[in-house]
């Protein structure tokens, strides 16, 4: 297993009214985070915010090419960010103790906080359709390049993981400083993760070592 110490590259926040950070989503243009009270989305580049949805935004986000999806308490809500309307929801498979969420191939990833667990989900129905154990506390999920990465925070540590989506297996790790948690992830598509800073109010980008980076889908 590979280690190294995370390289916290830009920290953008804290913005204003907002009290945490949880899940945090990248459409190609904007960043995406759950404010508690609504979806806010910020320019990468200046770290202006542009816009904000009045939902419920309680953990996990993602963007399938078209639609945000939300976690809120025990349901994941789909949502049209060009109406700013939630279409539809299903159950949030952990019924309230969902933490990450990533879109990847046609399908929902969702982490499982306390259980420790990533869920691979239908998008339709919420019905679950394979399970990865973690060892650590799950608080945010990404694919990239075909990997499957996850954030964990637990007590004064947290880091970001590279895992074998078929046996859970760690195969790297980045490992924030200590005290510094990360409360959501997603990949940019190239070369950061943008990290969910929970209580702090911020959000942080972190760079993606060199060696992670290869040609390949977005998902299994």
């Amino acid at each position: 297993m590979r280690q190294a110490t995370a390289e916290i590259t830009r920290e953008y926040g804290p913005f204003p009214r907002v009290k945490s950070v949880a899940g945090v989503t990248y459409d190609g243009e904007s960043v995406w985070y759950a404010a508690g009270d609504s979806m806010r989305a910020f320019d990468p580049a200046s770290g202006e915010e542009r816009c904000a949805i009045d939902v419920p935004a309680h953990a996990g986000t993602a963007f399938d090419g078209k639609f945000l999806y939300q976690i809120a308490e025990s349901r994941i809500q789909k949502i049209d960010p060009a109406t700013r309307r939630v279409v539809s929801t299903i159950p949030a498979p952990g019924a309230g103790g969902d933490s990450g969420l990533a879109w990847a191939e046609g399908t929902l990833w969702v982490g499982e906080y306390r259980a420790r667990t990533i869920h691979q989900i239908d998008p339709d129905t919420g019905a679950i359709l394979r399970t990865i154990e973690s060892n650590r506390f799950v608080t945010g999920v990404t694919w990239v390049d075909g990997e499957l990465w996850h954030a964990t925070w637990e007590g004064e540590e947290s880091d970001i993981r590279r895992i074998d989506p078929r046996s859970g297996a760690v195969l790297e790790r980045l490992v924030m400083p200590n005290g510094v948690g990360i409360s959501g992830l997603e990949s940019d598509g190239t070369g950061q993760f943008f990290c969910g800073g929970g209580k702090s109010g911020t959000v942080r980008a972190v760079r993606r070592p060199r060696r992670a980076a290869r040609s390949g889908g977005s998902g299994p």
